[in-house]
């Protein structure tokens, strides 16, 4: 009798039992706020409009002797910034700047799974250049330069502060892609 009861014991329990039922496949749903752009008006050769999300620019590092500028634009919030490099163009250097900002891109084809370019052209205010998307664990997801051909040149990048997965900064790099976006088509040249 007992062996009998353990024997319905141990059926009901494993007879209870569900099939095990795999976890459905499912995308971060991470939400940012619409963007609220503002003209940056700094001490720089060209203006921009950047996204308020981002800390105020609060330093610029000058080269003076080789008209350089730096400016880090920071998303403390998605863990990002997006550094601006901009260049005089002198002493016929553009088809070395071009050069070397094209290579900056192509050096992220080791870990890139796709590198896409849409050119960008802006007659009204001279501005003209490229968009580079980069998919994949490649350190930038963006990476951009404008200039006018004659005096200006800019570049730009996307870097995060995290080692590059693109499944888990997806969101957050889709959404500065579309910042970058805007930074391009609000440049407007100093003279």
């Amino acid at each position: 009798m007992r062996k009998l009861l353990l024997l319905c014991i141990a059926i009901s329990c494993i007879a209870c039992g569900s099939d095990p039922i795999p976890k459905p496949k499912a995308m971060l749903r991470l939400e940012y706020p619409q963007p609220t752009y503002k003209k940056v008006g700094l001490p720089l050769p060209f203006t921009f409009e950047k996204n308020e999300l981002a800390d105020p620019i609060s330093k610029i590092k000058l080269d003076g002797v080789n008209n350089i500028y730096g400016v880090d634009i920071n998303y403390p919030k998605l863990k990002g910034t997006v550094y601006l490099t901009y260049k005089k163009v002198k002493d016929n250097n553009l088809i070395d700047l071009l050069r070397d900002a094209q290579n900056l891109t192509q050096k992220h084809t080791m870990k890139a799974d796709e590198i896409e370019g849409d050119t960008y052209e802006n007659p009204k205010n001279n501005v003209f250049g490229m968009f580079y998307e980069v998919g994949g664990n490649a350190a930038s997801q963006s990476q951009f330069y404008v200039t006018d051909s004659i005096n200006h040149f800019l570049v730009g990048s996307l870097y995060f502060y995290a080692k590059p997965n693109y499944d888990s900064i997806y969101p957050a790099a889709v959404y500065l892609k579309n910042d970058i976006k805007h930074i391009m088509e609000t440049i407007e040249w100093k003279n």
